[in-house]
Formats: structure tokens, sequence, C-alpha cells
């Protein structure tokens, strides 16, 4: 079955009772028992609820999996995958980590007793030398959150396999759709569904997916028990969501892709980070392992930071908003808005100036949106 079948069919069976072909909405907190202890396989929603299920069964299939978990949010869902380690573990992960996970890690589970170890996954040398000190797990993002740096994602699987890591990848930015981190032997796939899966900007949502059923079972374990559980109407609309993820992550990609092409031919723009250019310096790796580029852009502009300010403030097009993935266009300005959790001496070291934009590319006609970066790169 191919991926837009599975997206709209799998964990879609239509209602038993009513026929009904969308399944309805399980707006509820508790279920009638037959007997103590005897129920239809649900108790409380906190650890489980018909469209939590039919949500992960859709997820584990566009992602070649066979368990997901659903959570209330990326974070939630960074939370349960954390929560499986012990105190004195260490965890490894890009230097240029999204600000929230940084945060996490590094001001709630350093408290207890859990290290954070950043360093350069396009260095493979520097990941086999932090994976020999036996950490407990290895977090991969590809692309990164903002700079678009690609990992070399089944050779540093190969490394941890070598020394017994658990590896997981934030798989967001690429979406189910253009990469399947499962298929090279990664432990566990992570995803903030808000973003693409939701694709609508109107729910916030997480989930972890995996071939391990131990692994599974601890995180549906560590949602009821920590309270990460969605609410069902949240999770109801990531499946409606779900349905037309492949042609939304279709027109994402070609239309950021002209967006990347037109910045990097423009006289006010420095740099253009987007890994389907040429130009890119991992270009050659995500071609390998990326079935399309997504739809995100960042740049730096060649305009001091309170011109850059001015000039994304300006857009009609595009909202100055945190988030992405959504069908509408919005930019961002990480220094100050997602990762202003990191240090500035922390962000600049690596790579994440003070001027540097991340674009969105929805789902608009290429023409207006165009039209919007240019008028507005006019008037500076």
């Amino acid at each position: 079955m191919k991926f837009s079948t599975k997206a709209i069919h799998i964990g879609q069976e239509a209602d038993k009772t009513t026929g009904a072909v969308i399944p309805p909405i399980y707006m509820t907190s508790t279920y009638k028992q037959e007997w103590p202890n005897q129920h239809k396989g649900y108790d409380y929603t906190r650890a489980g609820n018909p469209n939590f299920y039919n949500l992960e069964q859709t997820l584990a299939s566009i992602e070649e999996g066979k368990y997901a978990t659903v959570f209330s949010s990326g974070l939630g869902a960074t939370t349960g995958l954390i929560s499986t380690l012990d105190s004195g573990d260490i965890v490894v992960a890009g230097k240029d980590l999204y600000g929230g996970t940084f945060r996490l890690l590094n001001s709630v589970f350093n408290t207890f007793g859990i290290k954070l170890n950043l360093i350069d996954t396009l260095d493979l040398n520097a990941v086999e030398i932090a994976l020999k000190q036996k950490p407990k797990l290895i977090i991969l993002e590809s692309p990164t959150n903002p700079l678009l740096r690609i990992s070399d994602i089944p050779a540093i699987i190969a490394i941890a396999k070598k020394y017994g890591i658990m590896t997981a990848i934030d798989n967001t930015f690429a979406t189910p759709y253009f990469q399947n981190p499962l298929t090279w032997g990664v432990d566990v796939v992570l995803h903030s569904t808000t973003k693409y899966i939701g694709g609508h900007s109107d729910v916030v949502g997480g989930t972890l997916i995996t071939n391990n059923k131990e692994l599974d079972d601890k995180f549906k374990f560590n949602r009821m028990s920590i309270g990460l559980n969605p609410s069902p109407f949240d999770t109801w609309l990531l499946t409606r969501g779900i349905k037309t993820l492949a042609v939304r992550m279709e027109q994402h990609a070609k239309s950021a892709l002209e967006v990347a092409k037109f910045l990097e031919a423009h006289p006010k723009v420095k740099t253009v980070y987007y890994p389907g250019l040429e130009s890119h310096p991992q270009h050659d790796i995500a071609k390998k392992q990326m079935r399309g580029f997504s739809g995100i852009v960042s740049v730096e502009f060649d305009l001091d930071l309170e011109q850059t300010k001015k000039l994304i403030s300006s857009f009609e097009i595009f909202a100055l908003a945190e988030s992405l993935g959504g069908v509408e266009s919005l930019v961002d300005h990480p220094a100050s808005m997602t990762h202003a959790s990191i240090p500035r001496e922390e962000r600049m070291k690596n790579g994440l100036n003070d001027g540097l934009v991340r674009f969105s590319v929805g789902i608009e006609h290429i023409d207006d949106i165009i039209k919007d970066l240019q008028s507005r790169l006019d008037k500076i």
C-alpha cells in the first residue's frame, strides 16, 4: 500500500456502530467496566483512547514502523523518551539542537542527573569519539532546526550499533513523506505532530514511533504515569491532517525550492540554507537520504539586525510567528523566538547568528509568495 493510501485508510475503519466513514471523537475521560478490571480495552483516557489508537496506527504505518505512542506535544514526546533513562546517563545530541529540546535536557533533566553532550554530528569522527564513551542515547535532527544541516544518518546508526547505543531521530522537518529513518535501523523516530503532520496550525501534539515493543511499552507507561497524554479531539484533528500530508508536502517542497532559488539570487541576501540547493554543503547526503527537501528555508540577509527585524515584521503573506509546517507561510527569528532559550554565546558558536531568519513556506500560490518577498525587500 502506497503512502497516500495508508495516510487515509490505515487506522481509519468506518465506525462499527453507525457506519460513519470518519471515526467519531471519543470525548470521554473514563469507560464503563463489565466487572472490576474487565473492560473493552480502555479504562481511563490518560492511559488510552480510541482516537489515540487510530492515530497511532496511521503514524506507525506511514513511518514504516510497528508501534507509535502519541503525546500532548513534541516536547511531551521527548519527555516520554528521556524518562526511559536513569540518573547518570548521558545523552549525545547535535550542537545545533532545537532550543526547546536543549532547554528540556539542560534545565530540567539535568537536575535529575541526566547529562547532555553536544557534538558536531556532521563529523563522523566526533560522533565515534562521543559514542565510545558509552552514552545511553544519541538524538539526531536531520535536517536540523533552523540551519538545515544534514547528518549522514545510516553512517551514524552504524557507529551507534557498534557501541550498543540507543538512537533517536527527530524527523519533524523531513516528515515521513520524505524520509523514514526506521528503515536504516534507528530505534526511535520522534515528531512534533504540531508541524507538518497536523499541517493547519490548529493543534499541538507529538509522537514516538519504533519497531521495539519493549520501548513502546515504556513510552505508553511514561505517557500515563507522567500525564503526557493529548486530548481525543487533538488526535482526531491530527488524523484529519495526515490525510492530506502527501499532497501538502509536494507543494511545500516545490514552493520552498522556488523561494530558495529566488533568495539565493537576490543582492540583499548573504546566505541561503536549503538542502535542495546544490550550494548546500550536505546536498549530496540529502539526495541520498531524502525523497524531497521539505518546506523550510533559512536565510541570512545582507542587512543589519534592525533592518532584518523590520523586514520580517512587514510581510503580508508570511506571518511573523513561531512554529512551522502549516498551510500558511510563516517567518521566524530564531535568536529571539524559537531558540532564545539557548545562551547567545552558545548560539553564535554553533552558527546560529542573530541575523538568521527561518521561513516556513506554505502552500499559497508561489507567485504571491515571491511577490511578498520581492516587494518587502525592495523597501529595505
